[in-house]
């Protein structure tokens, strides 16, 4: 294990640069994604969360469903990609599919990035976008996409922003990920736009502009690059927050 410190360590410091683009990787699959942001991907594996018998969070404002925001969500993302890179949907009906099943399904493709789709749930005075991103290779689309939300949400009060966490969604996956809560169903206000279909078409415009950029700058402007953390894969069992 310290070898392979050593050794990723080096490879961030020489081969990675400060924090530009211009990245020459090979996007092949890696368990542990110690390299720089991925530019060039010629794939978004998009994931609406829940589905089927898991509805997710439900808003006692409004009756959305999470599942049901996050497949609208995910098939406008889908249309707004459609001619600038290939796109795989995880689930494109009501369905449920298995957490360990999505990262399978995400990590069977060479040149791509996966991007979940949540709608959150918590303390009704908390609002606005949440990006979650383990892997340094997902650093740079993390902050992108958490940026191009800010810029549609009306407001954001008490949300966690761009947060480094380690989940199935984030850590597993042998690709680049990042998990997006586009909004709080538990906050009155913030519920009622979420169930708005043109609001939704904005968030997933904003999510389609970060990948764009993304896959032609890299983490260019980004700012500087995590460390690398090396931790095991996420499993259920794990405590809340790990």
């Amino acid at each position: 294990m310290r070898l392979a410190l050593i050794l990723t360590t080096a490879f961030l410091l020489v081969g990675c640069g400060s924090s530009g683009g211009g990245n020459t990787v090979s996007w092949k699959r890696d368990e542990w994604g110690h390299r720089p942001g991925p530019q060039g991907f010629t794939t978004v594996i998009i994931d609406a969360g829940h589905g089927g018998r898991d509805p997710g969070a439900v808003s006692r404002h409004t009756g959305a469903r999470e599942k049901d925001l996050a497949l609208d969500t995910a098939k406008r993302l889908q249309r707004k990609l459609s001619g600038k890179v290939k796109t795989v949907l995880i689930r494109k009906g009501d369905t449920f599919v298995d957490l360990d099943d999505r990262v399978v399904k995400a990590s069977r493709k060479d040149g791509a990035i996966l991007v979940s789709i949540h709608y959150n749930s918590g303390p009704s005075h908390v609002r606005g976008p949440e990006t979650y991103y383990w892997r340094v290779d997902s650093h740079g689309l993390a902050t992108r996409i958490q940026r191009e939300l800010e810029k549609v949400v009306p407001g954001e009060s008490g949300n966690l922003g761009k947060k480094r966490r380690r989940l199935r969604l984030t850590r597993n996956p042998d690709v680049p990920c990042v998990l997006v809560e586009c909004g709080y169903l538990s906050n009155a206000a913030e519920a009622r736009l979420c169930n708005d279909p043109g609001y939704r078409d904005k968030l997933a415009s904003a999510m389609a502009r970060a990948i764009v950029d993304q896959q032609r700058s890299g983490d260019a402007g980004t700012g500087p690059r995590p460390r690398p953390l090396n931790q095991p894969p996420s499993r259920p069992t794990d405590p809340p927050g790990s």
